[in-house]
């Protein structure tokens, strides 16, 4: 199997948004609206302006996007452990079920991270799922009640 990573642009948004779906259904989502309108129209604005930065990978075999990563951008006031302010939210971490185990998501996580630290942020934040746990803990996250985070 060969994987390859690239950033996501638009021509992939709407296979992204249609992972990004089955990825809070397989975490237990209630849906009562269709989301879609509301995440194309999120990930177009933020794109845009470099808020919100992904990571897909693809089957190179098949050209079918097999992994999704994403870091959304958010600016607080600084504090000490944040001088710039800037935090990163980790989300759409998400690897189609045939593709598990395999290294894809530490793979996608490690450049979502090397995001992170190139727009200064001072820490990556994700509430993060029963299964996602252990690849954060793995990659250096720590708890800190309900987030974990890996400090730039």
């Amino acid at each position: 199997m060969n994987i390859i990573y690239k950033k996501l642009t638009d021509k992939e948004l709407d296979i992204f948004i249609k992972m990004r779906i089955t990825q809070l259904r397989e975490e237990g989502a209630t849906e009562d609206i269709d989301l879609t309108p509301e995440l194309k129209n999120y990930y177009k604005r933020h794109m845009a302006d470099g808020t919100f930065i992904s990571w897909l990978a693809f089957d190179a075999d098949n050209g079918k996007i097999v992994g999704t990563s994403g870091i959304s951008i958010v600016e607080k006031p600084p504090y000490f452990s944040c001088p710039t302010g800037k935090i990163a939210l980790l989300s759409s971490m998400f690897t189609d079920k045939c593709y598990r185990r395999k290294g894809i998501a530490t793979a996608l996580l490690s450049r979502i991270v090397n995001e992170a630290k190139e727009q200064k942020c001072g820490t990556i934040q994700i509430t993060a799922s029963d299964t996602g746990v252990l690849l954060y803990s793995n990659f250096g996250f720590t708890k800190n009640n309900n987030f974990m985070q890996y400090g730039l």
